[in-house]
């Protein structure tokens, strides 16, 4: 169990109406950015991540749609955030490359859902460094997926080896 999951591990205790607020939180604490556009995780485990985003003022574009770098960013942080349930305490993860393929207009909220193979699980396990390509759907309320997107994540050590 790495440090993200002992972290999530201890709100498991608080009554069920209070461990998504908690949850978010305490992630929006670690990562501001996401506080910033009021990401709501809803799910997460090592195996998946569901979060979302309300198209509310803050994150809007031109056209009162979700704007496209909230997009990304919704995309980017569910596919982080696996990443981040697996990886040893001893890496970091880091983004790698991202690509995102704007193909509709979105309607209303969006909502964001990325998972990693077992195999991939493993390797981040076993593996002081490597990559892997994060699947992410993200649906609007229309239940369309206004983009596609592609990540790719790596994790190195937090300490350089002496030479």
């Amino acid at each position: 169990m790495n440090r993200l999951q002992r972290t999530l591990a201890k709100l498991d205790g608080l009554p069920a109406p209070l461990r998504g607020a908690a949850r978010n939180f305490a992630l929006r604490r670690a990562v501001p950015f996401t506080g910033t556009a009021a990401l709501d995780f809803v799910m997460l485990t090592s195996e998946r991540s569901e979060i979302r985003v309300a198209n509310q003022r803050r994150v809007q574009n031109h056209i009162k749609g979700v704007h496209a770098a909230a997009m990304s960013l919704l995309a980017e942080t569910a596919t982080g955030m696996v990443v981040g349930m697996n990886v040893r305490d001893d890496c970091l993860p880091l983004c790698k490359s991202l690509r995102v393929n704007f193909k509709k207009r979105a309607t209303g909220g969006l909502v964001a859902t990325a998972h990693l193979t077992e195999a991939q699980r493993a390797t981040m396990a076993s593996e002081t460094k490597g990559e892997v390509q994060v699947a992410v759907i993200v649906t609007d309320e229309a239940g369309i997926e206004p983009i596609e997107c592609e990540f790719v994540w790596a994790w190195v050590p937090k300490e350089k080896p002496q030479a």
